[in-house]
């Protein structure tokens, strides 16, 4: 009997110990399959982490490049840029539901689509301006050479018409007459027969020339090298001229006799020096002796 009953209480004690064996299995097996799923997810969270960072450095990298060309819409692009800097940083500090990045990272990549798409339009059509341009320097630069040239010879023509409007005095003469009480005038060489001293001269043609009244200085200088007639100073720029008379012709791009006589009373012997100036400037001279 006592038998029995140990062998009913050995048998109670394995029942009891299979159970406790059995829950213990189960609440391992709950352990380690909860575990699991906590690893699984902390890989998966991480590994969408990794993916969404990978993203934003690459369209950091895109954003830098397109900066880095300097185009119109730099601005633009930098603050897109910093967008994502701000949200990289924001991702590294974060621990929690990575989804809520993938979002913001989806909405900053179509705006980059968007403007990375208008900046290339931009491009093409700077390149086209700046083409344009060079086009224009290139004209431009020909133009002005063109204009220089125009300019060069219109300067040497001006020379040559200046040159050539200059009137020319030609056959420049001095002689002493005796007048009689008639009035018939007779060509002398004595200086104590001599009443009057004529000066010719001839203004030649010249069709290019500046018509209208011309005015020339006439100087005579005797043999004591005195200045005859009314002696007049005249300045003309930073020289003074000293001369017997001035004539006034009216010049008309035909060629021009000019006589006018120097009266005087008591013409001292040597050589007499004729010199022809206008406006100050010596355009012919000559010499004759009286004895």
């Amino acid at each position: 009997m006592e038998n029995q009953k140990s062998s009913s209480s050995l048998k109670a004690i394995i029942a009891v110990l299979a159970v406790l064996l059995v829950g213990s299995l189960v609440y391992i097996f709950k352990i380690t399959s909860d575990v699991t799923t906590v690893q699984t997810e902390l890989k998966t969270t991480m590994t969408e982490k990794e993916s969404v960072m990978m993203d934003l450095e690459n369209l950091k990298t895109t954003y830098d490049a397109a900066i880095a060309e300097n185009t119109s819409m730099s601005d633009e692009l930098i603050q897109e840029r910093d967008k994502v800097v701000n949200l990289i940083a924001d991702l590294k500090q974060s621990n929690g539901n990575v989804a809520k990045y993938r979002t913001q990272f989806i909405a900053l990549q179509s705006n980059m689509k968007a403007l990375m798409a208008e900046n290339e339009v931009l491009k093409e059509k700077n390149i086209t301006l700046t083409t344009q341009r060079d086009s224009t320097v290139v004209v431009l630069g020909e133009t002005k050479k063109n204009v220089e040239a125009l300019a060069g010879q219109n300067e040497e023509l001006a020379k040559v018409v200046k040159k050539g409007s200059k009137l020319t005095v030609l056959n420049t003469a001095g002689t002493a007459l005796k007048v009689r009480n008639s009035g018939k005038e007779i060509e002398t060489e004595k200086a104590r027969r001599a009443d009057v001293l004529r000066v010719s001269f001839t203004i030649a043609e010249n069709q290019i020339a500046q018509s209208g009244d011309k005015t020339y200085q006439v100087q005579v200088i005797d043999g004591k090298n005195n200045v005859l007639g009314d002696k007049k100073t005249e300045t003309f720029g930073e020289n003074t001229l000293t001369y017997s008379f001035a004539t006034k012709v009216a010049y008309e791009n035909k060629t021009v006799n000019v006589s006018q006589d120097l009266k005087g009373d008591d013409f001292a012997e040597g050589t007499y020096y004729i010199n022809i100036y206008n406006k100050g400037e010596l355009v012919s001279k000559t010499s004759f002796v009286l004895r």
